[in-house]
């Protein structure tokens, strides 16, 4: 049915009569295969079920770099067939001028590993938001209503040990930009890592995701690739040698920063990727963010990964519970990623995710992350529209 739904979409057909028609015909169907339902439950109800026969969920214990999704699907169809009011678009605030790095191999936003806060503020102005990540230092985010965004970490002396940018703000002495792909990335820096050694502890580096680590002079470059544009640079992390081997495990020590972190950090590369892909920021919504936790939570405590859970409830009957009113809704879903950066960057390249993610009908979003007792992450995006 989910099929024939979007080849009624690609018919050749003026938009308003081509919405119309499907969504006759949608009728139609919904009728015939759940109109006694439709008496029990009303449309919440129906569509809630529709929507659970449409998807096919992984329901698999606790595995490793994994991502879900389960988008606006019917409840989407029902709104195309009216108007819809698009943001005028914000202010675009100008691009710094970049200058090629100094002693690096790579800069962003004219700054480099080792230089000092000071240097920072200097060219971006004061920071936007502090939030602890997996390193145990904080990710300091700079933006202008999230254009021009990028990440800094420092240490105890307010140099900089990490660097991260979603944007076009890096340059490189080896010619390298957000347009170059992965096989001219390696062709410039060499082969990849494939495994990064911690003292006694070897760890693996997946070849099947979409990014490159790569140890360059004194640090370790994580470039991630965009599945979607040819496998062309979508982001960059740079992190120290010295801060990288202070982290011990994979994952990191949870705790209650650590959580909210993870949930700010994630909030922010979203609207960070709707900005650069010219879509609306999402304005944060704490009571989804509670339903998001609470999902996050009950898979990591009961080891289980999926949209439903163990009582049969639906991302939208979850909202529901929790006195959550919306028109359309979505919900992303990652386990196994050791950063908000890994699940976030994992979801882009996910089809469905990147739907949500991109989808310009949402309004505000709400993230929840919780640890199992493995230190494993579960994160869980509340994408609404009331």
């Amino acid at each position: 049915m989910l099929q024939y739904f979007r080849r009624c979409r690609q018919e050749v057909i003026p938009f308003k009569i081509r919405s119309i028609l499907s969504l006759l015909l949608i009728i139609g169907v919904i009728w015939y295969f759940y109109g006694d339902d439709y008496e029990r439950a009303g449309f919440q109800g129906v569509t809630s079920e529709i929507q659970s026969d449409l998807q096919s969920i992984k329901e698999n214990p606790i595995i490793t770099n994994t991502i879900d999704t389960i988008s606006t699907g019917i409840k989407e169809l029902f709104h195309e067939v009216l108007p819809e009011e698009r943001s005028e678009g914000q202010q675009v605030e100008e691009k710094p001028n970049l200058e090629s790095p100094s002693t690096e191999i790579f800069s962003i936003h004219n700054v480099e590993l080792k230089d000092s806060r000071a240097d920072v503020e200097a060219e971006a102005g004061p920071p936007k938001r502090s939030s602890l990540n997996e390193y145990g230092v904080n990710w300091v985010a700079y933006h202008e209503n999230y254009q021009n965004f990028f990440m800094v970490a420092y240490d105890d002396k307010n140099q900089i040990v990490g660097l991260f940018t979603n944007q076009d703000l890096f340059t490189s002495s080896e010619e390298i930009s957000m347009k170059s792909n992965q096989k001219e990335v390696i062709a410039a820096l060499g082969e990849p890592l494939d495994s990064i050694d911690k003292g006694l502890v070897r760890y693996q580096i997946n070849k099947e995701q979409a990014y490159d680590v790569f140890l360059l002079d004194e640090s370790y470059v994580t470039i991630f690739y965009d599945k979607h544009e040819n496998n062309t640079i979508t982001a960059i992390q740079m992190i120290s040698k010295d801060l990288e081997q202070q982290k011990q495990k994979y994952f990191a020590e949870p705790s209650e920063q650590l959580k909210e972190g993870f949930e700010l950090q994630l909030f922010d590369l979203t609207n960070a990727a709707r900005v650069h892909h010219g879509l609306p920021v999402l304005a944060w919504n704490e009571e989804v963010r509670q339903t998001a936790r609470d999902h996050s939570t009950d898979m990591a405590d009961h080891n289980y990964f999926s949209h439903t859970n163990l009582a049969g409830l639906s991302p939208f009957d979850r909202m529901k519970e929790d006195h959550i009113r919306f028109q359309i809704a979505g919900e992303n879903l990652a386990s196994g990623q050791p950063s908000s950066i890994f699940a976030h960057e994992g979801l882009m390249n996910s089809e469905g995710h990147r739907e949500n993610i991109l989808n310009n009908k949402f309004e505000t979003l709400g993230i929840g992350v919780a640890f199992n007792q493995d230190s494993q992450p579960f994160y869980t995006e509340n994408f609404v529209t009331n």
